[in-house]
C-alpha cells in the first residue's frame, strides 16, 4: 500500500476549504496524535513549519520559551 502524503491529504483539504465542516475539524483533531504529521512536520523547513502552525494554528511541538 503506498504511503499517503500529508501535503495532498483529502482532509486536509477539506481542512483548507472549510475548517468548520466536520471533516475539516475531524483532521485538526488528528494532527495532533498523527505519527504521520510528525513526520511530515518535522521533514519541512522553518519557514514552512512556521507557515503551518501559524495556518493550523499548530503549537503541539512549539519549544517552550
Amino acid at each position: 500500500m503506498p504511503e499517503q502524503s500529508c501535503e495532498n491529504c483529502k482532509l486536509r483539504k477539506k481542512y483548507d476549504d472549510n475548517p468548520k465542516s466536520i471533516a475539516g475539524r475531524l483532521w485538526r483533531w488528528h494532527i495532533n496524535f498523527c505519527p504521520g504529521w510528525k513526520k511530515y512536520y518535522f521533514s519541512v523547513s522553518d519557514k514552512e513549519r512556521a507557515e503551518l502552525e501559524n495556518k493550523y494554528n499548530f503549537t503541539k511541538y512549539k519549544k517552550v520559551q
